[in-house]
């Protein structure tokens, strides 16, 4: 089975004190993800970006350009917030 793919959506912008105005992840964070080789981990890490991203707003595209990037890789989602 596929893996669960980056929160990246390559936008890639990161005018928000260091955090990717599209994912809200920091270089270090994108790095990170990177590294994380068993399902349960990438699973949590993009928990952890969508409760950054709650925390700090804006981000309300975000979850439909990143279920339509996972439905591309053929994995499911993980439960996003509704947009």
């Amino acid at each position: 089975m596929p893996k669960l793919p980056s929160p990246c959506i390559d936008v890639c912008k990161y005018k928000r004190a260091g955090h990717c105005i599209a994912c809200s992840m920091t270089k270090p964070q994108k790095k990170t993800f990177k590294t994380l080789k068993k399902e349960d981990q990438r699973h949590g890490f993009v928990q952890l970006v969508m409760t950054q991203q709650a925390q700090m707003g804006k981000f309300k595209a975000w979850p439909a350009v990143y279920e339509k990037k996972c439905r591309k890789k053929g994995v499911p989602a993980p439960l996003l917030p509704e947009g």
